[in-house]
């Protein structure tokens, strides 16, 4: 639901325009300019009690809410800043559910009491961007993607970035020595369990450098500690 439905058009292209095309997801766009009773088509007015900017009124929200509901029976979600910041764990529940209604918001916000009508509301983080489709782009293709099917390999996405709550390995690919920096032996050398405990290792000391804030929520198994340990040992 927004008044730029052009903007989505970006779900043509790629791994998402190849999974519409093979009928693995679908969505509609749906206009709110459409559903206002305006005769000259606003969907917005000035605040009650002044200030600047203009907020969309709830009229067209309202019906453009309940003509979506007809046929998706999936929860509103709002692009919005009072949300919870949007996250992995937040896009793998909601890769769980059938149908989503996604509301995109424009001007200085929504009428108050559109809320009612909402049942969750997503933040990206602390900053502002120009409407909400800039911010529904991003949590829709991150939701899409998890769908079986939509990346090919349904297992490709369980060993990236977030999944597990940690930030990825280091990847490579050819050449092997590249201005004398080289692929790291052990990925070379074809014992699979070595390289995925050096994985685990890098992982790990990635997101313990890079996001504190995650590692610290990460309970490491008796293997993590193990490895760890000797990653250390082996480092001197």
């Amino acid at each position: 639901m927004t008044l730029f439905p052009e903007m989505f058009s970006i779900f043509d292209h790629s791994i998402i325009g190849r999974a519409r095309e093979n009928n693995l997801i679908d969505f509609s766009l749906l206009n709110i300019r459409d559903y206002t009773l305006n005769k000259h088509k606003k969907v917005d007015d000035s605040p009650y009690g002044g200030g600047a900017g203009m907020v969309m009124a709830p009229q067209p929200i309202v019906d453009s809410i309940r003509y979506a509901k007809e046929n998706n029976k999936g929860k509103v979600i709002f692009l919005g800043p009072r949300g919870k910041t949007f996250n992995q764990e937040i896009a793998k529940e909601l890769s769980k559910e059938d149908n989503l209604i996604f509301l995109c918001g424009h001007y200085e916000g929504i009428d108050e009491r559109v809320y009612k009508h909402i049942d969750m509301e997503l933040s990206l983080g602390d900053f502002v961007l120009t409407g909400g489709e800039m911010a529904a782009i991003p949590v829709i293709d991150s939701i899409l993607r998890l769908i079986p099917g939509v990346l090919g390999k349904e297992e490709s996405f369980m060993e990236e970035s977030f999944y597990d709550g940690l930030l990825e390995y280091p990847q490579y690919t050819r050449p092997e020595d590249f201005e004398g920096d080289k692929v790291p032996e052990i990925l070379l050398s074809g014992h699979h369990e070595n390289i995925r405990k050096w994985r685990r290792v890098k992982s790990l000391n990635i997101t313990k450098k890079n996001r504190p804030d995650l590692y610290k929520n990460i309970t490491l198994t008796k293997e993590d500690i193990k490895i760890l340990k000797n990653n250390t040992e082996n480092s001197h």
